[in-house]
């Protein structure tokens, strides 16, 4: 059974890494030197040197997006009130994701080396996105369905619309793939909000509430 100890400390190692050098400048050999361990120990935990930052990206957003979850299952609620809970959670995964070149401990894998690099930034930036989506898209189909089955909501693919929301949201709210004035997302916002009470067949504004998450 793998060790948990060894496996934080390898990401521990990256994390500590990256707050001097480039992920390009950092091979497994010096992930496990820093962790102070064998090399062949770090590839019993993982394949590559991507796999490494890939869990360290889950790791560093594991909490809002758990949080997000939770919530988003408490079915007695809504499935408009559990929609605002996840577009809660793009924000909170977002403030993580911007906290660059930060003193603070819980400062992300973003440093203040990387952060200075724009193609490193872009490089983080499309792992966070794919992360984000790829954890947040079963669960808001999961509530949509369920306001279909309810009669809550209108719209034959779930799937789509779910993933949809989302790419909007993560690309908006987090600000750095097309950077916005805080005037031109909130309009996107309310543009999405108004879409999705045409396409669920919901009366304007019954949805605007969404904003106040």
């Amino acid at each position: 059974m793998p060790n948990s100890e060894k496996y934080d400390k390898i990401l521990d190692a990256l994390q500590e890494l990256l707050d001097r050098r480039s992920i390009q400048s950092i091979s497994v050999s010096d992930i496990a030197k820093q962790a102070g361990i064998g090399k062949g120990s770090i590839y019993y935990y993982f394949p590559s040197k991507d796999a490494i930052l890939d869990a360290l990206v889950t790791r560093n957003y594991e909490k809002p997006i758990q949080i997000a979850k939770n919530l988003a299952r408490q079915t007695d609620v809504s499935p408009f009130t559990r929609m605002a809970m996840l577009f809660q959670a793009c924000r909170n995964s977002s403030a993580e994701f911007l906290r660059l070149g930060s003193a603070s401990p819980e400062e992300p894998i973003y440093s203040r080396a990387s952060s200075a690099n724009p193609h490193e930034r872009a490089y983080f930036h499309q792992k966070y996105i794919s992360h984000l989506i790829a954890e947040l898209k079963p669960v808001l189909t999961e509530i949509i369905q369920q306001g279909i089955q309810n009669g809550e909501i209108h719209f034959d693919y779930p799937a789509a619309l779910a993933e949809i929301v989302l790419i909007i949201l993560s690309v908006k709210i987090d600000n750095t793939l097309v950077p916005s004035s805080p005037e031109n997302i909130e309009e996107t916002i309310r543009g999405l909000i108004c879409l999705l009470e045409k396409g669920t067949e919901n009366p304007p504004g019954s949805l605007n509430f969404l904003t106040a998450f």
